[in-house]
């Protein structure tokens, strides 16, 4: 779960816990407001609790594979990459290459065999 949909769930939890079940109590209730004001509370504070103990995606590591990559060859100043090359800001992807061909770079090209993410 991302980190802005963390922080708008347990808001959202927060004000169901507080809002409606404060303003049935504040009066007179009855037995059927008092029930609907402890379930609604009770699926607030379940909310809440599974906001802020689930898990985020960023501390899944990415997992990037190279299987039987071909040879990528750099010439005159190119840049070769055989396999995966991740640059920054890319975490949390994952990747994946197998068998691909041979690739070369001349002057200022670039030779990718596999994935490159740029």
């Amino acid at each position: 779960m991302s980190q802005g949909w963390k922080v708008s769930l347990i808001v959202v939890a927060v004000a169901a816990i507080v809002s409606t079940p404060l303003l049935w109590l504040l009066g007179t209730p009855d037995a059927g407001q008092m029930a609907g004001a402890s379930v609604q509370a009770a699926t607030g504070v379940t909310a809440l609790l599974w906001a802020v103990l689930c898990g985020s995606p960023a501390q899944v590591p990415a997992r990037d594979e190279a299987r039987r990559t071909g040879s990528a060859e750099a010439r005159d100043g190119g840049h070769a990459v055989s396999g995966i090359k991740r640059p920054a800001g890319s975490a949390g992807t994952s990747a994946s290459a197998e068998d691909t061909g041979h690739s070369t770079a001349h002057g200022s090209g670039k030779a990718v065999s596999g994935i490159d993410y740029s």
